[in-house]
């Protein structure tokens, strides 16, 4: 495979051929399915069939089937796809997945927040439905027979009464002259009989990735195409006063020197702005930008420091602030409280640091523009690129490449607009590459956090008042710097509270961002998390009793939250068949501590630690065991029990919690972004660290628990436990409390 991008033309002239047969499949309403694309942009035109294609049957029997949701290490391209080819009863090894183009006909495309299972599982199942529907059809009528009398068999149509077959190849032309069935007229597999649904299956690229045959962003290669370096504002907002370009133009293959339309509130995903170098390879751009002489005005945020910044975001937290929910009476638990308690936590700046920076390709001519990149959302790529350029949004067109990781950092597309705006320049395709120190220090940051607890207690030491106050610059502050509160952030782990506590008082202070704000895997569940399931671990320790014994009994009775008592911004997709249910949290906090052998005796020297969250519709417990060695914390072993509903592909689950381990971990022990005079500090890996192999949490078990409820989210909801079950276990092996992220500003880690 030496592209992963699908062309239309390429799409209709190959494997879509003219007696393929074809069925679309959508989210939208059925009454909008007979809509379709201009006969030029449609792979099935002349064919009469649905235009929101999925899945394709040639006559040689080979299935293609569309993948309309970016690969980033998820595994997204093989789980839904599997999900068409179960349904179809599709022959795995005769199937082959092309990647969609940007383009609304395939739906929402923006692979962000958990939920491409869940918003097209059921789609994805209506495709290959219809398909298997049509071919048992074909089949019938060219026997001359009642449609009850044929079956679909893999990859093939039996006639039970006198065991004549038809493979799909042969029937694909007939079935291709049918009508589609109505979505109401489907007819779905029994779950018993699920093929791939629900089994392991390997990533379909797995053999190209590992072979260096894959294509990423990176490696994409145009005709007479150049490469462009840009050196980008050191202060978000800031804005060149003046450049001396001579040294870098002397550059042997330096081609231009560039300088990009300036940057303007709010941020978007606009370019910062700078002054670009365009060369004939990347070497010459990189040489010929450190050759620049530019003056910067630094803006409004040149007097920005971090530590400062936190220092005021825990003042504003101790402080009285908007309320988001209110339920019984708080003031009154805590005048009337045996005992109460309070902490304070804090969580720093964080950057995505994907493993492949931001790259794109972009080639322009006239008004067409066709673009290569690594992208979540092609299409917001392609309306960000269409406002840029000034050009017609279906003048853009999107390939999506694998990507390199991006953990949300390429929903954003302002890296793509720079190449269109360099190619539309040069009137060359152009390839922009940033280097690892443009990725950490122009990031669209996750969120510092200051957060402020107080309970008032029984005497017993159960919650009988519960007040939580939240600070930090919202992801809103992107799109209007003005916004300064994000009740939306808070119903991630915060406002959506599980505990069974009369009185709970949650308020959001305000904080105004000096950074681009965006949405890093798992958002604000990550400080959130850290904050509740560190707080209840105290309450814990302050009650005497067992962490894990007392998270349950704040839990409460498996029940299903009353929507009445959430903030309106908590509910929407929480709503049945989503609603937040208790026993479920409960249930994945048991099975954790029972894998972990919670409650054995340990060597001296180590502790165990537990945290329950839910987020993206999932529930999900760690238990982390610690050690110490030299006063480090190493991660001895970690136990994750993960409800998610539906899961399709159990291997691909196991996977991604078992790098949310390791993502959380290095977030844990080093993750911070840090400010001074407005510029970021962090540039690579020496500054900004991982795990390394010996401190990464190498034994890893992943405990999927069976379910008969709806797909949830599986990419993110891993993440946020791990951070407070690390620093619960390290309570129970040093008696060290840490309320500060991350472990190495205490020299733990």
């Amino acid at each position: 495979m030496t592209e992963i991008h699908l062309t239309r033309r390429r799409f209709m002239q190959g494997a879509l051929a003219a007696s393929a047969l074809v069925v679309g499949a959508t989210a939208a309403p059925e009454a909008l399915w007979a809509q379709k694309l201009d006969a030029a942009d449609d792979p099935v035109a002349g064919l009469a069939l649905h235009p929101s294609v999925w899945v394709g049957l040639d006559s040689a029997g080979m299935v293609t089937i569309v993948a309309a949701r970016s690969e980033m290490g998820t595994g997204i391209r093989t789980a839904l796809p599997r999900v068409v080819a179960d349904e179809m009863n599709a022959d795995w090894s005769l199937v082959r997945v092309e990647q969609a183009i940007g383009d609304p006909i395939y739906g929402n495309q923006d692979t962000d927040g958990s939920h491409s299972v869940r918003s097209f599982f059921d789609v994805m199942r209506g495709a290959g439905a219809a398909a298997r529907m049509m071919l048992v059809a074909a089949a019938a009528k060219q026997w001359g027979v009642p449609e009850s009398e044929c079956e679909s068999r893999l990859h093939r149509v039996v006639h039970k009464g006198s065991g004549r077959m038809l493979t799909y190849g042969d029937l694909a032309a007939a079935a291709a002259e049918l009508s589609v069935p109505r979505v109401s007229a489907r007819d779905f597999k029994p779950r018993k009989d699920w093929r791939y649904i629900g089994h392991d299956g390997a990533m379909v690229d797995l053999e190209h990735i590992c072979t260096g045959h894959a294509t990423y962003g990176i490696d994409v290669r145009r005709p007479n195409m150049l490469y462009a370096a840009i050196a980008h504002p050191p202060v978000v907002g800031g804005r060149v006063r003046s450049h001396h370009d001579g040294a870098a133009r002397s550059v042997a293959g330096v081609r231009e020197v560039v300088q990009l339309p300036a940057f303007h509130f709010p941020a978007a995903f606009q370019p910062l702005g700078g002054v670009a170098v365009v060369a004939d390879n990347t070497w010459a751009a990189f040489q010929g930008r450190d050759k620049l002489r530019i003056e910067w005005d630094n803006g409004p945020n040149a007097e920005y420091d971090s530590a400062a910044y936190r220092k005021q975001m825990a003042m504003t937290a101790r402080m009285p602030a908007q309320v988001v929910r209110n339920n019984g009476n708080v003031e009154g638990a805590f005048a009337e409280a045996a005992k109460t308690l309070e902490a304070e936590y804090a969580t720093p700046l964080l950057a995505h640091a994907p493993m492949e920076p931001p790259t794109a390709t972009a080639e322009v001519r006239g008004r067409q523009v066709e673009i290569w990149a690594p992208t979540q959302d092609p299409q917001g790529a392609q309306a960000a690129v269409a406002k840029a350029l000034g050009v017609n949004k279906e003048d853009v067109i999107i390939h999506v490449t694998l990507l390199g990781g991006a953990f949300g950092r390429k929903s954003m597309a302002d890296f793509i607009v720079e190449a269109a705006l360099l190619a539309r320049h040069m009137r060359r395709p152009v390839k922009v590459v940033w280097s690892r120190e443009d990725d950490l220090r122009c990031d669209y940051y996750h969120s510092s956090a200051a957060m402020y607890m107080r309970a008032a207690l029984d005497a017993q030491g159960m919650p009988t008042g519960w007040l939580a106050r939240s600070v930090f610059p919202p992801i809103g502050s992107t799109f209007n710097e003005k916004t300064e509160y994000g009740t939306g952030e808070l119903t991630m782990g915060f406002s959506d509270l599980p505990f069974d506590i009369p009185n709970i008082r949650v308020e959001n202070g305000p904080a105004q961002a000096h950074v681009r704000i965006g949405w890093l895997r798992s958002v604000a569940n990550i400080y959130h998390a850290f904050a509740v399931q560190s707080f209840a671990a105290e309450l814990a320790h302050a009650a005497g009793k067992d962490p894990k014994d007392y998270l349950l009994a704040l839990m409460g009775k498996p029940r299903v939250l009353d929507a009445k008592l959430l903030p309106q911004s908590a509910r929407g997709v929480d709503q049945p068949p989503y609603a937040f249910d208790v026993g479920r949290l409960r249930r994945v906090t048991e099975i954790a501590a029972a894998k972990a052998g919670w409650g054995r005796s340990l060597p001296a020297g180590e502790g165990i630690g537990i945290a329950a969250h839910r987020s993206f519709l999932s529930y999900v417990a760690s238990v982390v065991r610690v050690g110490m060695e030299n006063g480090k914390v190493r991660i001895r072993q970690v136990d994750t029990a993960v409800d998610a509903g539906l899961v399709v592909n159990p291997l691909g689950v196991r996977a991604q919690f078992e790098g949310a381990a390791v993502f959380g971990a290095s977030l844990a022990f080093y993750g911070e972004i840090s400010a001074k005079n407005g510029a970021i500090e962090q540039g690579n890996w020496d500054t900004y660290r991982v795990c390394r192999i010996h401190e990464a949490p190498l034994d890893v078990r992943v405990h999927i628990v069976p379910s008969d409820a709806p797909p949830a989210g599986v990419g993110e909801p891993g993440v946020p436990p791990i951070a407070p079950a690390i620093c619960n276990a390290l309570f129970a092996a040093t008696g060290k409390r840490v309320r500060e992220l991350p472990l190495s500003k205490a020299g733990l880690a």
